[in-house]
């Protein structure tokens, strides 16, 4: 099927937290519309049957619960009504921004799916029901090709939004295409956590996903195109994901994603929006089927190896004929170790290992997860590389479990700029990354040089152990890891 992404440079408001009127809040959300209107056209004559538009594209952010207020739609949340906004405008009041959209969705034949604000009077003998009496969510809407609202779907996990109210219960939402099956639908931060991301995809057995998101990348291991990458491979799903443009703030990476190829736009330089029209495959193949089939593609993996007596059978590592079990590095002889160093990455206290000279074996382990890394470079650059682990909570701008496994390129040459930003790279290297993960939900980083993605030749599971492997990078490489998400410690 054709599907189109719009990354999109929203006109802001100068004073987010000013109260204004209705009247003027849709003045400026009308300015945003207007754009949305000529990408929604665009699309669908490049053929494109669904497009999606990224969070916070309508009205921006940064305002307060009281400020937020005039720019907030009503939106029934029952699936029961079915409802076209833009043949019935008067069922509802203060539904002009979903008119709109639903106005382009009918208009132009296209499956629309966009994030506005949107409120629901409560009762006061509801228990969650906030002091002034109303919710106010994050909302995403679908829309089919004739502008029926099919779906609904309020954000779940807040990214500090103090203007919004977390829903009582995480939705599920899904709607149906003739084109591509089931989509499901989830938004920004919701991405890195089980409820309800993964138990969407889960329980439904979901091979279509849209993404609204606001990100701001943060390198080495969530840039924005970086971990949606990661997530469609890690599920076997199609991810079509709109993101803002705002590059003073962080903010780019866009992209349509299948398991095996992507689609994406990531750019600090230029201003303006990015629309992506891609045609790829409906996914059929099963999730579970793909973790079976990583099961065999690890079959080769270290064949020259032998299994460690000394480890226990539910904690096998392989290690090379003659390699010394204790040795962080290439194991000859009585070689020095390279030493290791703690820095900080991703606000989180890093273990790490220099990764030095053409090619070799190390290890670097904390609490319970060890890292193995063999690796050789296509010719020896003058760049400093580290292998880092990291099991814990993370706790800055959200508390979540991470196991992580991370060869990343440092910012220069001295220990302290490992794990800082890095966006260029020329060291080409084969590498094989494996870890003694405690959960099943790990998501491959394969990030190159210029912020572009590679993909990994074989991952999967081995011996208790999550691998992934790759003959030659494609160009130099800025981060290769396997980030773990153990959502039970959260």
């Amino acid at each position: 099927y054709i599907a189109a992404v719009y990354e999109h440079e929203s006109i802001l408001s100068p004073n987010p937290e000013a109260l204004v009127s209705r009247q003027s809040a849709l003045e400026l959300m009308g300015r945003n519309l207007d754009i949305y209107e000529q990408q929604a056209a665009a699309a669908a004559r490049q053929g494109a049957q669904i497009i999606v538009f990224p969070e916070d594209g309508i009205h921006g952010f940064n305002f307060t619960r009281s400020s937020i207020y005039p720019y907030l739609d009503f939106v029934p949340h029952s699936q029961s009504v079915k409802w076209n906004p833009c043949r019935e405008s008067y069922l509802f009041n203060d539904t002009e921004v979903l008119q709109r959209l639903s106005c382009m969705a009918l208009k132009n034949k296209i499956f629309l799916v966009a994030n506005l604000g949107t409120k629901q009077p409560c009762e006061r003998t509801d228990p969650h029901c906030p002091s002034d009496g109303r919710y106010q969510f994050n909302t995403d809407v679908a829309f089919s090709d004739d502008g029926v609202l099919i779906a609904t779907y309020r954000k779940h996990n807040l990214y500090f939004e103090y203007a919004f109210d977390t829903p009582p219960e995480p939705d599920y939402k899904l709607f149906d295409t003739p084109f591509a099956g089931q989509f499901g639908m989830f938004t920004c931060f919701d991405i890195l956590f089980f409820e309800p991301a993964v138990n969407l995809i889960r329980q439904y057995n979901l091979k279509q996903v849209v993404y609204p998101t606001a990100w701001m990348n943060q390198l080495p291991l969530l840039a924005a195109v970086e971990f949606q990458q990661a997530f469609a491979t890690a599920f076997n799903v199609n991810v079509l994901a709109a993101n803002i443009h705002h590059p003073t703030l962080g903010m780019t990476g866009s992209g349509i994603y299948t398991p095996v190829k992507s689609f994406i736009y990531h750019n600090m330089e230029s201003f303006g929006g990015k629309l992506i029209v891609a045609e790829i495959p409906v996914v059929t193949t099963d999730y579970k089927t793909d973790l079976e089939r990583n099961e065999r593609f690890g079959e080769n993996l270290h064949h020259s190896c032998k299994t460690l007596t000394s480890a226990p059978l539910d904690d096998q590592v392989c290690i090379k004929e003659g390699q010394e079990t204790h040795s962080r590095g290439s194991g000859k002889g009585n070689e020095q170790l390279p030493p290791l160093f703690y820095a900080e990455m991703m606000y989180d206290n890093f273990t790490f290992v220099p990764v030095w000279g053409e090619n070799g074996e190390v290890q670097v382990c904390a609490n319970t997860l060890c890292c193995y890394l063999n690796y050789q470079r296509a010719v020896l650059t003058d760049e400093l590389y580290a292998l880092g682990v990291f099991d814990g909570l993370h706790t800055v701008h959200g508390t979540y479990y991470v196991q992580a496994c991370a060869l990343v390129k440092c910012g220069g040459f001295s220990f302290s700029t490992c794990g800082q930003e890095v966006t260029e790279a020329t060291a080409v290297i084969d590498f094989q990354l494996w870890g003694n993960f405690s959960t099943r939900y790990i998501f491959p980083l394969l990030l190159t040089s210029g912020i572009t993605l590679d993909y990994a030749d074989h991952r999967g599971w081995k011996n208790n152990h999550y691998f992934m492997s790759k003959n030659r990078t494609s160009t130099g490489l800025l981060t290769a890891a396997l980030y773990g998400r153990w959502y039970e410690k959260d």
